[in-house]
């Protein structure tokens, strides 16, 4: 899988306006033809647009740098210029784009298709025939074109996902992605094996479709920016649901389960007032079910061996539904 990249800073520049003409009409039986300069073409614009197929920013360690094209010169016979072209850039689902001097928030793009103008090209000069007066009857004036803006943006990217797997380092959270999707991640058993989110695609018996992401393990103080936390808190924030994903045979599985908790409602109310599910993983190797606790409803799984897993897709499914 791609390298997940999720903070860019780029340089977008705007195209010049093209240049007004100075011209006369020449013409056999028009012995005082009058100016006829055409105006120059728009400079072309930067325009980022959501592309739904992307999930990174990767791209943008490679390339930095976008222009647009100039605006064309202004012409006889009051012949505009050809305006400059725009210059698309593609982002993925999720991307903020912030003015990197000022630090201002400049669009939030969620939506395929999405677009917003970053960097407005220069308006083309005016020609000669615009400043025909009666009085001024052969102007010989035009103007130059606007010049073209550069700025730098930098772009953030929150994950945009249905449902986010959250636990602890090494509680099988890729491994369950795998059960639950078509996704294979990387799976070892050593913390900290993912180091950025999976995503896969469950689908439904009915043919919907959820993406589900499988976020980097968290640890106590996560809120504080210990471990990856601060970094993929963002991302769980866009998700509509969570599943907490806790290893059976730890010490004391309730324990983690809370300290996830508190992480959420530390970090942000909103994060922790998400719907949620939870899941003891690994009863391969806990022996017995963790005792239960009221109010606190839990699937016990084993996302190695496959046990509860498909229990635990219809309730998922079921949440999904109650909160569309």
């Amino acid at each position: 899988m791609s390298q997940f990249i999720d903070r860019a800073e780029i340089e977008v520049s705007s195209g010049r306006g093209g240049v007004g003409a100075i011209s006369f009409r020449r013409e056999k039986y028009v012995p005082k033809g009058g100016p006829d300069g055409g105006d120059g073409g728009k400079g072309g614009s930067v325009i980022l647009k959501v592309e739904a197929n992307l999930w990174t920013l990767r791209d943008f360690q490679y390339q930095r740098r976008f222009k647009a094209g100039d605006g064309g010169k202004g012409m006889g016979k009051q012949m505009f210029g050809a305006d400059g072209e725009d210059c698309l850039v593609l982002v993925p689902p999720g991307t903020l784009v912030y003015d990197a001097d000022s630090g201002e928030l400049i669009s939030d793009l969620i939506e395929a298709g999405q677009k917003v103008k970053t960097a407005a090209g220069g308006r083309g000069g005016k020609g000669n025939a615009r400043f025909a007066t009666a009085t001024m009857q052969t102007p010989r004036v035009a103007e130059q074109g606007e010049p073209g803006v550069t700025r730098r943006l930098r772009l953030e990217l929150k994950l945009l996902a249905d449902i986010g797997l959250v636990g602890y380092p090494n509680a099988g959270k890729s491994t369950l992605l795998s059960r639950l999707t078509e996704a294979r991640p990387k799976v070892a058993g050593y913390p900290f094996t993912t180091l950025s989110p999976n995503l896969g695609v469950m689908m439904t018996d009915d043919f919907k479709s959820y993406t589900v992401a499988d976020m980097p393990g968290l640890i106590e103080g996560a809120h504080q920016g210990r471990g990856l936390g601060l970094t993929f808190l963002r991302h769980i924030e866009r998700t509509r649901m969570l599943v907490f994903v806790v290893d059976a045979s730890a010490k004391n599985p309730w324990q983690e389960f809370q300290v996830l908790r508190d992480e959420m409602e530390h970090f942000s109310r909103a994060l922790a007032e998400k719907p949620a599910l939870l899941a003891f993983n690994k009863m391969d190797l806990a022996g017995k079910k963790p005792a239960s606790k009221k109010g606190v409803a839990a699937s016990h799984i084993s996302a190695l061996t496959g046990e509860g897993v498909e229990g635990l897709r219809r309730r998922i499914i079921e949440k999904m539904g109650r909160n569309a």
